[in-house]
């Protein structure tokens, strides 16, 4: 019995002690939600359609998480104000000026490309301007200096935007060709989550026509594979390492302005809490993995949006609703504590192996 007790790890016996605690309170309120039948289908639809544009949007945001560190293995924290600052200077230099005039909801389409394309020039540009100056002369520095610099750069963008445009809030104007909704699913669903979804899926299917069968692409998954052999076989590291923050930051850039047609406002700071969501959803992916990202982007914003009705308000928990931030946060420990690898950590290192 002494030996037994010796071979036990009490730091593993308390991570299954949270697991179990955590896995009671999950299936009781779950259960008591159900019993109570608190909300009708058409509700929890309506929880669905927005947990998926919400996931989609993370989703875009992620895949620049995790296409850095597969390749550097590192942490752009700066990655979030590449996604607002896209989107904030197309609102102000390009939205703004088009809705004054007429010219956004007579031309809706051009209008649209026109934003998003400038959203991710400014978004390329700037983490193209990030990646020279601040990262790449901290290439062979140990992995702690660059996390650091990231978040420096991120403080910096942020009192950057802050200092050049404005604190305060700026309103993303309505395009008439997306306002309303159309039934569907049994309910009515906006035109604005459906477009959040149908970009989002494009942009997936693009990114991985690039990623696995042009020649940047594979260059890409080289350097992400063994810069040094990459190296020798002729491939430019340093170019590939720039394009694949400008491929990130693109996704980013889209992603913002998909953000400013759901919610209609940006700010300076509105990079933070998306940046830090999309983060838990590459980790809950599989830091790495694109099409880790992808999932744990559609997974986080479902729990998001299902999570405080299904597990917590039969609880009596007080103002569940605006714990939605703190289930993906909360999401982020679990993901630490029961599967570091990710849900596709294990077939991506089988794969590498």
């Amino acid at each position: 019995m002494k030996k037994l007790f010796e071979k036990i790890e009490y730091i593993d016996l308390f991570l299954w002690l949270i697991r179990a605690a955590i896995i009671i309170i999950v299936i009781w309120g779950t259960v008591a939600t159900i019993l109570d039948n608190p909300y009708s289908t058409r509700q929890w639809t309506d929880f669905v359609i927005f947990g998926v544009a919400q996931g989609s949007m993370y989703a875009l945001i992620a895949i620049g998480y995790t296409l850095v560190y597969g390749v550097l293995f590192m942490i752009n924290f700066a990655h979030g104000e590449f996604f607002m600052s896209g989107i904030m200077t197309s609102t102000v230099f390009i939205a703004g000026p088009m809705a004054a005039t007429g010219f956004l909801n007579r031309h809706p389409i051009i209008s649209l490309l026109i934003i998003a394309l400038f959203s991710m020039l400014v978004s390329v540009g700037v983490a193209i301007l990030t990646e020279r100056i601040a990262y790449k002369p901290l290439r062979k520095a140990p992995r702690l200096v660059p996390l650091i610099t990231a978040i420096g750069a991120s403080l910096f963008w942020q009192n950057f935007y802050r200092g050049m445009l404005g604190s305060n809030v700026k309103p993303f104007p309505q395009f008439d060709i997306l306002a309303g909704s159309i039934p569907l699913l049994g309910t009515q669903v906006l035109k604005t989550h459906i477009a959040v979804v149908l970009v989002t899926i494009i942009m997936l299917i693009g990114l991985n026509f690039f990623i696995m069968r042009t020649k940047t692409g594979k260059s890409i998954r080289a350097v992400s594979e063994d810069k040094d052999v990459a190296a020798l076989m002729g491939i430019d590291v340093d170019r590939a390492i720039t394009i694949t923050f400008a491929t990130g930051a693109a996704m980013a850039g889209i992603a913002g302005v998909l953000f400013a047609l759901v919610f209609r406002q940006v700010h300076f700071f509105m990079g933070f809490t998306p940046g830090i969501k999309a983060f838990t959803a590459a980790v809950l992916g599989g830091i790495g993995s694109v099409p880790g990202a992808a999932i744990g982007g559609l997974f986080l914003g479902l729990f998001e949006s299902i999570g405080p009705s299904l597990f917590l308000q039969s609880l009596g928990i007080p103002a569940f609703n605006q714990l939605k931030d703190v289930i993906a946060f909360i999401m982020l420990v679990l993901v630490l504590i029961f599967r570091p690898q990710g849900i596709l950590g294990e077939p991506l290192a089988e794969k590498k192996a």
